[in-house]
């Protein structure tokens, strides 16, 4: 495993400079000249050319892209113009209640996902599974701003017994102290996670029902009950495992959908008013920020597979 896990820490590393080098290239080249974007259409040539000479924004890319690089080393994403404000301290801010809403709607997601999906397997072709299957099919291709909508008009407008927007606190247990107002941005989080997740745990439970073992298990006399919870359940969350180890990045970066619909104030919100606002460091370091994460989603899951199946070992 010692080979393998250095490896996959190479090659996480590679990717991540990869999607650095290229946001930091796409974002340069769609803002023209910083200074422009920075300081607005009315600044006049030669306030331009002085905010980018004093901010080194009139030298080479190659040469920025190495200064950016040794300010990542440090730990310095940058600095937003627009809020006069380190990104570190922006993201900072903001990373602790995306991550609350994202984690309990993944926790939610889960639970219920795990047996929805065993629930279909066992009972398939039966009227249960297939409107369950519809449901889930509908629920998986639906936008995530239209499920928001569609929520906001039935709880919020028509019945009026939750508000339309998130809680204003800058509490990162928000989620906590007002439940009632963070009931929808949880509910369209969860309803489009669990859509996908039973998916894949029918498909995997419906794979491991085929197996020998299974059919040795109730041979021997052991009741469906205990062959789901002693033998099915645990091969066939192993697909699971994958994908939950992928969704390790919205932990910290969230929806940006759902929180911009919803106005809740977190890093996808940041995001959105980041991109409304050409506030090209805040983009840049949400990107990397963002990538490194999927990068280390995927590391985990990887381990979590090898840990939870002993054949990939």
């Amino acid at each position: 495993m010692t080979p393998y896990v250095l490896r996959r820490l190479g090659t996480s590393l590679i990717v991540i400079l990869g999607v650095s080098l290229i946001t930091f290239l796409l974002l340069h080249g769609m803002s023209g000249s910083p200074g422009r974007a920075i300081l607005g259409v009315q600044a006049s040539p030669e306030a331009v050319a002085a905010f980018d000479r004093e901010h080194g924004y009139d030298r080479s890319l190659v040469v920025q892209y190495f200064d950016y690089l040794g300010g990542l080393l440090h730990g310095d994403l940058g600095h937003s113009y627009k809020l006069n404000r380190s990104v570190n301290a922006l993201l900072a801010e903001n990373a602790g209640r995306t991550a609350m809403l994202s984690a309990v709607a993944l926790v939610l997601a889960i639970c219920a996902a795990v047996p929805l999906g065993v629930f279909q397997a066992v009972k398939r072709g039966s009227v249960g599974d297939n409107v369950l299957t519809t449901i889930t099919f509908v629920a998986y291709s639906m936008p995530v701003f239209l499920l928001a909508m569609l929520l906001i008009q039935v709880f919020a407008m028509s019945l009026g017994v939750l508000p339309a927007q998130a809680a204003q606190s800058s509490s990162n247990f928000v989620i906590f102290t007002e439940p009632r107002a963070m009931l929808l941005p949880v509910l369209t989080l969860t309803g489009i996670t669990v859509a996908l997740y039973s998916r894949y745990q029918r498909s995997a439970a419906l794979d491991q029902l085929a197996q020998d073992y299974i059919r040795v298990a109730r041979a021997k006399g052991l009741s469906m009950r205990l062959v789901l919870t002693r033998h099915l359940l645990r091969n066939a969350c192993v697909p699971l495992v994958t994908l939950i180890g992928m969704s390790i990045p919205l932990l910290l970066t969230g929806n940006l959908v759902v929180e911009s619909v919803f106005n809740y104030p977190g890093l996808g919100l940041l995001f959105f008013n980041s991109l409304n606002n050409q506030d090209y460091p805040v983009l840049l370091g949400y990107t990397l920020v963002a990538a490194t994460l999927t990068v280390l989603g995927n590391f985990v899951a990887d381990l979590l597979v090898a840990v939870t199946d002993p054949r990939t070992r």
